[in-house]
């Protein structure tokens, strides 16, 4: 396992993070017992970043992994998020959410809290309202660094230069068929020392060739990215769901992204997606040929 330092504060995290989607049932069935021993095998795998969000599972998923920690809180980075969806970006909201996060995982304190799911409508009351509520916890000890996440890059490069935090989420604009983090968000980032923690490396599932539902019913979205898929098959290799290891090495070997995110409760899945953090990254050949193939090409979700 890889690790590297987190935000400006000298923390020191696995390169492959855990991410608490699957462990909230969000992608099927999950019990106490089956995600306790889902992170107690990431440890044992050296994975010591843990990113959950009161939306999975309605709770469920912070629950679970608080359940899972105890006796073992120092030994994780943990990262969660606010507000839930739906629910106005207030200060007295934010302030409230992470409260009710602090002890559905059974703890004083996070590692990280994070804006979640950063949209238009929400961007102005985020910044004018859930940033000073999360330095005013972060003043109380409650949080020790800040994150802002959204799907659209554009929309976190204020959060960046406004020098308040110390991490953001992308998601899927930084994976083989869409690497268009790299035109100006992971820049930026690096410019103003804002750790990267990059979200569906697997592209909601296309690149799994298990992709997600809504993904299926956006005809145009669907096709473009099969094309694009139909253009890598110099990545691939020869076992079933080829992509996954060169995917997962495009984003682990990045000097830019500071935690590559897996979701998963398979054992199995853990193990291999671990085993490609051992700073082996794509051949500097077929690393060229792919980012020749889409530059400055976002797919439209």
């Amino acid at each position: 396992m890889e690790y590297t330092t987190f935000g400006k504060n000298g923390i020191r995290v696995s390169k492959l993070g855990l991410g608490g989607a699957p462990l909230g049932g969000d992608f099927g069935p999950v019990t106490d017992e089956q995600v306790t021993e889902v992170i107690d095998r990431a440890l044992e795998l050296g994975i010591n970043f843990i990113d959950t969000a009161p939306l999975y599972g309605k709770g469920e998923s912070e629950r679970r992994i608080g359940k899972a920690m105890q006796g073992k809180r120092d030994k994780v980075f943990l990262a969660t998020k606010a507000v839930m969806r739906g629910v106005p970006y207030t200060y007295e909201n934010t302030i409230l959410s992470v409260e009710e996060s602090l002890k559905r995982l059974g703890t004083d304190y996070v590692d990280l809290i994070q804006m979640h799911e950063l949209s238009e409508l929400n961007s102005e009351m985020g910044m004018n309202e859930t940033i000073p509520a999360f330095l005013k916890l972060k003043e109380q000890g409650k949080v020790r660094a800040i994150g802002v996440n959204a799907f659209n890059p554009s929309l976190l490069l204020p959060f960046i230069r406004s020098g308040h935090i110390d991490s953001i989420q992308t998601f899927s604009r930084y994976m083989l068929i869409d690497y268009t983090a790299m035109d100006e968000l992971l820049p930026t980032a690096k410019e103003y020392g804002v750790s990267v923690i990059n979200g569906s490396v697997l592209g909601m599932g296309l690149l799994a060739e298990s992709p997600a539902p809504f993904i299926k019913q956006d005809a145009p979205l669907f096709k473009e990215a099969q094309r694009r898929i139909g253009q890598l098959d110099f990545l691939r290799k020869t076992e079933p769901k080829g992509l996954i290891e060169p995917a997962m090495r495009f984003s682990l070997s990045s000097p830019d992204i500071t935690v590559t995110l897996t979701g998963t409760t398979s054992m199995r899945s853990l193990a291999l997606n671990a085993s490609y953090c051992d700073g082996v990254g794509l051949p500097q050949h077929e690393l060229e040929r792919l980012l020749a193939l889409f530059p400055g090409q976002p797919l439209s979700w």
